[in-house]
């Protein structure tokens, strides 16, 4: 006899205000749930890797262990930029990933991760959350069939590593550099080749000097990959990802199927990593970029204003072939610039002008 068969059978027998009172705990017990997680990261990998595990334990830890997330990292069940596939055909119900992997499919998915001369972390928690970001990134996703939700960043990331000093625009001319997203597109509007490359597969090209350079995330990730052996010159600030934010994609139908409370408890752990993953940057970037400097030997510079006035001029002339992709990929735009003009004003005053002036008095 089937468990339910059975309780029904005992209830049955013990009058109707028992039956009532008894029937409420067991009744509304939810049935386990397994989700397979597929990431563009390698297992374990500092910062990214351990963020989308530490996402996936968590959610393991908020339901008592009702759901169960079987994480695949890169290469463990399918390729880093085959996650979007597989979980869009519903083969896995979510993947963690860097969105503007998928600018090939739309451009408007760069925006969800970071774009040139585009918003730091707070910037970009207000856009989603409040203004209007997270609506437009509903609905380009669903023409996709997934649900996508931000899931950590990485802050401002550094603008690269090169075998040579950049001292004006015409060297970046057929420079051979890993850039993905937006950035890339910058890249070659200056003359130089971009590379999509995953993360794990950096380190050899730039060893074996297929890439001339590369941009990864910042001083802690970038001690970890060793960039240094192969290339000393460390540049900063990076204008194309100014607050890469990373996400979870889930199949959308998956999604709708499940009950708000579950879509709650995935919210809520999706974004807590968001929040911890930022903490975690901020916290370790410093000290590392010590590291490099005084133990690596790393030379660390600053692009001047003339390179970051035609990293301008070439932005500008790639988001207008953004927004000439389709009537969604202009919205996102002109909502992200919105956010960067409103948000963007008040930091000014707030954040940008308070730190600068404690900085002025520490001397720091």
């Amino acid at each position: 006899m089937k468990r339910r068969d059975l309780l029904k059978t005992g209830l049955a027998g013990l009058g109707g205000v028992a039956a009532a009172t008894t029937i409420s705990a067991p009744a509304i017990a939810k049935e386990r749930m397994e989700i397979n997680m597929v990431a563009t990261w390698g297992r374990d990998f500092p910062g990214l890797g351990t963020g989308a595990q530490r996402f996936a334990q968590r959610l393991a830890d908020m339901s008592d262990g009702r759901i169960v997330v079987n994480y695949f990292a890169a290469n463990e069940r399918v390729k880093a930029f085959d996650s979007f596939d597989e979980v869009a055909s519903g083969n896995a119900q979510m993947y963690h990933a860097a969105e503007y992997y998928w600018k090939g499919k739309h451009p408007g998915f760069a925006y969800f991760t970071s774009v040139p001369f585009g918003l730091t972390y707070t910037e970009m928690n207000a856009w989603i959350r409040f203004g209007g970001g997270q609506e437009l990134w509903d609905e380009l996703s669903a023409e996709y069939g997934l649900k996508g939700l931000m899931c950590g960043n990485t802050g401002v990331q550094m603008g690269g590593w090169f075998r040579k000093e950049i001292n004006s625009v015409d060297d970046f001319k057929g420079l051979k550099m890993r850039m993905p997203g937006l950035g890339g597109d910058v890249l070659a509007k200056l003359g130089g080749s971009p590379v999509s490359l995953p993360g794990g597969q950096i380190y050899e090209n730039l060893v074996s000097g297929a890439i001339d350079a590369t941009e990864w995330v910042g001083p802690w990730n970038d001690s970890i990959m060793k960039f240094y052996e192969a290339a000393k010159y460390y540049y900063f600030p990076g204008m194309h990802e100014p607050g890469a934010m990373l996400a979870i994609g889930m199949n959308n139908e998956w999604w709708k199927g499940l009950s708000k409370a579950d879509q709650l408890m995935i919210e809520a752990a999706s974004s807590m990593e968001n929040d911890v993953m930022m903490s975690e940057y901020n916290a370790k970037n410093g000290l590392f970029l010590d590291k490099l400097v005084n133990e690596q030997g790393v030379k660390l510079r600053e692009f001047n204003d003339d390179i970051y006035d035609a990293f301008g001029e070439a932005a500008d002339e790639v988001f207008e072939t953004v927004k000439s992709h389709s009537e969604l990929a202009n919205r996102i735009h002109e909502s992200f610039v919105a956010a960067r003009t409103s948000v963007g004003a008040w930091a000014k005053l707030s954040d940008q002008a308070y730190v600068r002036q404690r900085n002025r008095v520490l001397d720091l």
